[in-house]
C-alpha cells in the first residue's frame, strides 16, 4: 500500500528548514512593509497638520476681508447722501 502525498507534490520533498527559511524571508518583507507604512502614516499626519494650518490661515484671511465690501457700500451711500444734500441746497 502506498502512502498518499498530502501536498500533492509527488516526489518533491519540502523540509521544515525550507519552510522556516521562507517564513523568515516573509517576516523580513513584512517588517519592511511595516516600516514603509509607518513612514506613510507619519507623512499623512504631517499633511493633515499642514492642511489644518492652511485652513485656519485661509479662514483668518476671509474674516479680515468681509468688512471691505461693507465699508465700500457705506462710503457709496455717504457719497450719495452728500451729493443729494448738495443738490437740494442748490449748490
Amino acid at each position: 500500500m502506498t502512502q498518499l502525498d498530502p501536498l500533492g507534490l509527488g516526489p518533491v520533498q519540502i523540509g521544515a528548514r525550507e519552510i522556516y527559511d521562507l517564513l523568515l524571508a516573509t517576516d523580513r518583507k513584512v517588517d519592511g512593509i511595516r516600516a514603509e507604512v509607518s513612514q506613510v502614516a507619519q507623512a499623512h499626519g504631517e499633511l493633515v497638520a499642514d492642511h489644518a494650518d492652511h485652513e485656519a490661515r485661509i479662514r483668518a484671511l476671509e474674516r479680515g476681508r468681509w468688512p471691505l465690501p461693507s465699508i465700500a457700500a457705506l462710503v457709496a451711500v455717504a457719497s450719495l447722501v452728500l451729493a443729494l444734500i448738495t443738490f437740494v441746497r442748490g449748490g
